[in-house]
């Protein structure tokens, strides 16, 4: 069974090397846009198709339908706008028709957008209705107020040569996910989204879900996050020595997702859903608390929002786990569901508990963590002092 991807075609806006070329040489009479990290990414993701059905940056009426009722005009689920911002000056460089260029953080051209709409952000409701907050202490909203007021809809046509990611042998494109899971025989595939290290909760709901899926993708985030977070490639080794260590090498596999982190909650687990679905997955784990900051979103939001949105369309089905942990009576992984122990028995595992424990000089014991991966991350703390 082939998973189709979002929209029914795998988009792919990446430049054969004669339109590169012509783009380049073209892009010196061109208005220019500086994109930031975040914005990089979202280019990147839709040039691979891993934002299929999007071929380019959204327009006003994509925009606003998805801020107010979480769906494309064509009436697709989608709960994140993607949006190319501008200053105010950049925009008004801008006229409709024309062609501008996108210049990464490093000054190189990223890619030339066919300039369709411009139009403005309405940052406040934006933030209301995705983050569900207007703070300006939650990351997600602070890096929308930074970028500029307006928007530049349009298709893409992506030229950037290098890698996005710092890991280009585990970058897999969507079509090179899908390519491997036929190569290996996986019909059902299940994606596990992390931007920690996994850690034994981690472990045991990705095993659960295993045991009825023919594959697993452990596919970390390594796009922009918050600067306390532990970094990529800590994060990466940590996977490599776990998945070598304790998982079966023929139903795992390893890909890294290059989008940067919103943390919004309820409406991201919806939007990584979706890329999971073009990078080839049936289905998608959903435990506590996904892609959530601070006390902005219950426990179990990001479960129930899946009640509220039409799952064939949506084509992934979720997986959703409680809130696992060590239990020290039967001394075993558990939730809820399964062990009878008390509260004072239970031992409950998180990535911010982790990086707590870390930032004292304490090593996670085996209930939170493999001893492997405990000695890779105290290692990296006391390099960073």
């Amino acid at each position: 069974m082939t998973i189709q991807p979002y929209g029914g075609v795998l988009v792919d806006r990446v430049a054969g090397a004669a339109e590169a070329d012509s783009l380049r040489g073209a892009a010196a009479e061109m208005p220019r846009l500086q994109i930031s990290e975040w914005t990089l990414s979202d280019l990147y993701l839709i040039a691979v198709g891993g934002l299929s059905p999007l071929e380019g940056f959204m327009g006003r009426e994509a925009y606003e339908s998805v801020v107010e009722h979480m769906r494309l005009p064509n009436g697709l689920p989608w709960s994140i706008p993607v949006v190319l911002p501008a200053t105010d000056d950049e925009a008004a460089a801008l006229s409709v028709g024309q062609q501008a260029a996108l210049y990464a953080p490093d000054g190189e051209l990223a890619a030339v957008i066919d300039v369709a709409e411009v139009f403005d952000r309405e940052r406040a409701r934006e933030a209301e209705n995705v983050f569900r907050t207007t703070d300006d202490a939650h990351p997600g909203v602070a890096a929308m107020y930074r970028m500029g007021g307006k928007c530049v809809g349009g298709a893409i046509h992506y030229v950037y040569g290098k890698d996005i990611t710092g890991f280009p042998a585990e970058n897999l494109k969507p079509a090179e996910t899908r390519a491997a899971f036929a190569a290996k025989g996986w019909e059902t595939v299940v994606a596990f989204q992390t931007r920690n290290p996994i850690h034994r909760a981690h472990e045991y709901i990705q095993k659960c879900a295993l045991e009825t899926v023919d594959g697993l993708l452990v596919h970390p985030l390594v796009g922009e996050t918050k600067s306390d977070d532990i970094p990529a490639d800590v994060r990466m080794a940590c996977y490599h020595v776990l998945l070598d260590g304790y998982y079966p090498v023929d139903r795992v596999m390893l890909s890294v997702l290059p989008a940067a982190m919103r943390y919004a909650g309820p409406r991201e687990a919806i939007f990584h859903s979706i890329m999971r679905r073009n990078y080839g997955c049936s289905h998608f784990i959903v435990g506590r608390d996904h892609a959530g900051v601070g006390d902005y979103y219950g426990t179990y939001d990001a479960q129930k929002i899946f009640d509220e949105i039409d799952l064939d369309a949506l084509g992934i089905e979720p997986m959703k786990f409680e809130h696992s942990f060590y239990c020290l009576r039967t001394k075993q992984m558990a939730t809820a569901k399964t062990s009878p122990a008390s509260l004072e028995e239970r031992v409950f595992l998180s990535g911010t508990k982790v990086r707590e424990m870390l930032s004292r000089g304490e090593s996670p014991p085996e209930e939170f963590t493999r001893p492997e991966i405990a000695a890779i991350l105290m290692k990296s703390y006391q390099a960073r002092g």
